[in-house]
């Protein structure tokens, strides 16, 4: 993998996860069911895409496929186009950034939202996402089209949902690189303990037991997994190489923002993770093998 030698290794990759499960605490939180209840969204199998797909407009399944990758087409279905007779994509986006504002504010507390430490996060994740670039990057693209919020931990929020949408834009990338469809990338990237729970997966995702089963019994086939579930040698290598590409295509954000800035952003990211984490912010269920 080609690497930029005034960063460590991995650097960008560790900067991207807390700011990326950051970002993701909203989708979790009761603040924003209550703020799409309150626009008239009730579908439990709504809140998990129409958050994100939001910023793409009033798109229909076909466009959301092709951006989640790992939904299935036929949950995507029952969800868009019929939601943007109940609520337009502009009330959505309004929703869930009125929801990230009261989720934060809980899960971190007052003085941490107001603090200077919040405000230097804003700053050097919203000099990262300059670097970002929107070809061949749907999600990432339509999120850079929204206007950067006033208030440091929205600022925060939406700079980590701009590199979160890049990261994940190139990832998809990647999967289609080393030939794993939706449903093989889910279990092989359970099998590494570090996915979603398989029970979380098929209730969000939309995919049943039999569809996980044969996804597996394929990724055998090809010596990916084992008798157990367990990724085998060749198994772990292809997740490594699936990473190392991903990075690869993620690097400019990290590199815009030089070592300095990376190492930073992640100390004050992982602070913060740490914070909302303790305070509940995401399910006891959601991720692991079982």
């Amino acid at each position: 993998m080609t690497s930029n030698p005034s960063l460590p290794a991995r650097a960008g990759r560790r900067c991207h996860h807390p700011l990326n499960s950051l970002h993701s605490t909203v989708y979790f939180s009761p603040e924003y069911s209550k703020e799409l209840t309150s626009i008239g969204i009730v579908d439990e199998e709504a809140p998990f895409m129409v958050g994100r797909v939001a910023a793409l407009g009033t798109v229909g399944p076909g466009v959301v496929a092709a951006a989640f990758y790992n939904y299935s087409y036929g949950l995507i279905a029952k969800v868009v186009p019929a939601v943007w007779e109940i609520a337009s994509p502009e009330a959505v986006l309004g929703a869930r950034l009125r929801a990230a504002d009261a989720s934060l504010r809980r899960l971190l507390g007052e003085d941490v939202v107001a603090s200077g430490e919040m405000a230097e996060a804003a700053g050097l994740a919203r000099r990262a996402s300059e670097a970002c670039t929107r070809h061949a990057r749907p999600l990432y693209a339509a999120h850079a089209d929204l206007p950067f919020p006033e208030d440091p931990h929205l600022a925060l929020w939406h700079a980590a949902t701009l590199l979160r949408e890049h990261r994940g834009d190139g990832h998809l990338a990647a999967l289609l690189t080393v030939g794993l469809d939706p449903v093989e990338a889910l279990v092989s990237h359970t099998a590494t303990g570090r996915g979603m729970n398989p029970s979380w997966v098929l209730r969000t995702r939309g995919w049943s037991q039999a569809d996980w089963e044969a996804a597996a019994d394929r990724l055998r086939g090809r010596g990916l997994l084992d008798a157990g579930g367990e990724l085998t040698e060749a198994g772990v290598a292809l997740r490594a190489d699936l990473e190392d590409t991903t990075d690869r295509l993620d690097l400019a954000p990290y590199e815009h923002l030089g070592a300095q800035g990376v190492e930073r952003l992640t100390e004050l990211g992982r602070g913060f993770l740490m914070t909302a984490a303790a305070a509940g912010a995401f399910p006891e269920s959601l991720v692991g093998k079982g």
